[in-house]
Order: structure tokens, then C-alpha cells, then sequence
């Protein structure tokens, strides 16, 4: 016969056990009978748990990746007239990439056209703009060249707060888009056959030739990518003007547009850990100052590669042609 004792421990314990029982009744749970049906009992119960954490957050944060980054050599304001020199596919490749693939929210560009002071930077907050033709001695039908784009006033504020937070001073405008942006735009993201249909923002460059400085301004616009927003430098890989009356009717390439060109690859190609300190050893090199003899067209080369951050750069393709290279740089990853 149970003792006194045992007999309080059931009475004590069977209502916990009728309560339980009844709970699993009603349940939609069957009371595990063996170690085995105990352990699915338990997946059960973990992805159950795991249901009501989804519904209890009904819109779950995704990871997306980062925008792509982008430099273009974009030719001087008759690249958009001539079809049938070998840049012009090659832009329009790169246009539809980031159109079809990236599908960016916005467009953030920094021109070798524009430099605003030594230690200062200007941006576009204005919705509509004019283009500005600043070239001469072209066709009269060059100055009536029409690119449609829309500013954003948002985007202007956000990057002069970012701008802010790195303690860059830098002021907002009304300015047209020069040709740095619309000859090379025009072609890579043709009005009609792909158009950009995103806001578009013009940032200036400062008014030096800092490697670091340009480097440590695309680190401040960076976090722009993590809205998918593209940022693109446009310059030229080698941009000489001056020597252009040695090359007339000759393409063959002076021997520095060969040289400066594939130094610089090797440094943007460089390790990130190490390639801001590559890309500024470029600037010292013997052929720098004949490649640019004011490098307003490199510095863009600089801050597309300061917002790729830690991310790799590769050169998607390049041409060298007289006192000119033409090189296209993408940092980061593209979308599948």
C-alpha cells in the first residue's frame, strides 16, 4: 500500500498532469510516446516558434547589396555623335547594365567639369536645369544638344549631410549639367533607346589635384550605395589637350597614354586595403603630368574609388588613342 507521503505527491501532482494533457488535447500538438516522436515534438515546436517570430514582424529587413560604383572616360562633347568609334558600345553596354541589372534609385555624378574651391564642394539641388555647352569650336548643332533629367532637392540634402558628417563643407546651387555629364550620359543612357528615368545629382570635384582629399570625398557620399544609389566619376583615364596637335589624323598612342593608363589599372586593381595608397603613388609618377597636365579628368578615378569602400575595382575596358585613354572602371558587384 502507497505511503501517506507518496499518496500527497500524486494528489499534489496528477491536477498538473490533467492540465497539461488537456492543454495538448485541445492542441494541435499529439503527446510524444518515445524519445523519437519527443525529438519531433521539438522540431514542431521550433518552427512554430519561428512562424510567430516571422508574424510578429511582418516586414522582416532584407540585406541588399550594395550599388555598384562606376568611372566613365567620356570622350569630349562628340562622343555622343559618333557611332562608330569603339567607346560607343562599350558605354551603351555599361548604360544598359546599370539600367536593366543595378535598377538604381538615383544617380549621383561627379563631373571632371566641375570644381568648385580648393577645400569646398558644390552640388545641384535644383529640380530643372539647363546643360551647360562649356567647349568651343564645334558644330553649331553641339550647342543644341537637349539631355532630360530631373534633380532632386532630397538627395542634394542628404549628400550635404553626409558631407557634413565628414566634415567637408559644401553648399547647394542651381547648375546646369556640363558636358563631363551629358555627352557621355547621352550615349550610355540614351534618351530614347535607355533612358536613366531615376533623379540625377551633379556633385562638384575641389578645385585641387589631392589624390587622398577626392579619395576621402567618395568615402563620404558612400553610404548612398546602400540605397542603391549608383555613383559615377567621369573624366578621362588620360586627358592630354595639349599634345593633341602631335596626333592629328594619327590614333597611334603617345607612349605615355600607354604607360599612365596601365599604372593606373594596377593600382585600382590593387588590394582596397592598399589601393588608396597605390592610386596616390600614380599622381607622383615621371609620365603623371604628361598623361594630365591638370588632373581634373583623374580625380573622378578617385572618389568612385574612396565609395567602394573595402570592394574590389576592375578596369571593364580601355582604349588608348593619341594623347587619350579611355578606360572604364566598376567597383563592387553587379546584380545576377
Amino acid at each position: 500500500m502507497p505511503s501517506p507521503r507518496a499518496l500527497i505527491n500524486v494528489f499534489v501532482l496528477l491536477p498538473i498532469v490533467i492540465a497539461v494533457v488537456a492543454f495538448l488535447q485541445q492542441s494541435s500538438f499529439s503527446f510524444p510516446r518515445s524519445l523519437s516522436s519527443l525529438a519531433r515534438f521539438k522540431d514542431v515546436f521550433s518552427s512554430r516558434s519561428s512562424s510567430a517570430s516571422e508574424t510578429q514582424t511582418p516586414h522582416p529587413v532584407s540585406k541588399m547589396a550594395k550599388a555598384p560604383v562606376y568611372f566613365f572616360s567620356h570622350g569630349g562633347p562628340d562622343v555622343q555623335y559618333r557611332k562608330e568609334h569603339p567607346v560607343y558600345p562599350v558605354l551603351q553596354s555599361i548604360g544598359k547594365e546599370i539600367t536593366q541589372k543595378v535598377k538604381p534609385k538615383a544617380v549621383v555624378v561627379f563631373s571632371a567639369h566641375w570644381q568648385a574651391l580648393p577645400n569646398e564642394i558644390r552640388l545641384n539641388n535644383a529640380v530643372d536645369t539647363d546643360l551647360i555647352y562649356d567647349f568651343y569650336g564645334f558644330p553649331p548643332e553641339f550647342y543644341e544638344a537637349k539631355y532630360p533629367n530631373k534633380g532632386s532637392p532630397e538627395l542634394a540634402s542628404k549628400i550635404l549631410g553626409l558631407l557634413a558628417d565628414a566634415g567637408i563643407k559644401a553648399q547647394g546651387l542651381k547648375r546646369g549639367l556640363d558636358h563631363g555629364v551629358f555627352s557621355g550620359f547621352h550615349v550610355a543612357f540614351h534618351p530614347a533607346e535607355n533612358p536613366l528615368n531615376v533623379p540625377l545629382v551633379q556633385v562638384s570635384l575641389f578645385k585641387n589635384e589631392d589624390p587622398d582629399a577626392h579619395y576621402r570625398l567618395g568615402k563620404a557620399v558612400a553610404a548612398l550605395r546602400d540605397e542603391n544609389i549608383v555613383i559615377i566619376g567621369t573624366g578621362m583615364t588620360v586627358h592630354n589637350l595639349r599634345d593633341m596637335q602631335f596626333t592629328w589624323g594619327d590614333p597611334r598612342p603617345l607612349p605615355y597614354a600607354v604607360s599612365f593608363d596601365n599604372a593606373l589599372k594596377e593600382a585600382v586593381e590593387a588590394d582596397p586595403a592598399v589601393r588608396q595608397e597605390r592610386m596616390a603613388a600614380i599622381t607622383t609618377r615621371a609620365d603623371a603630368k604628361q598623361a594630365h597636365p591638370w588632373m581634373d579628368h583623374l580625380m573622378p578615378v578617385y572618389i568612385a574609388a574612396g565609395a567602394a569602400f573595402d570592394e574590389p575595382g576592375k578596369q571593364i575596358w580601355t582604349m588608348h588613342e593619341g594623347s587619350f585613354a579611355w578606360a572604364q572602371y566598376r567597383f563592387g558587384q553587379v546584380p545576377a
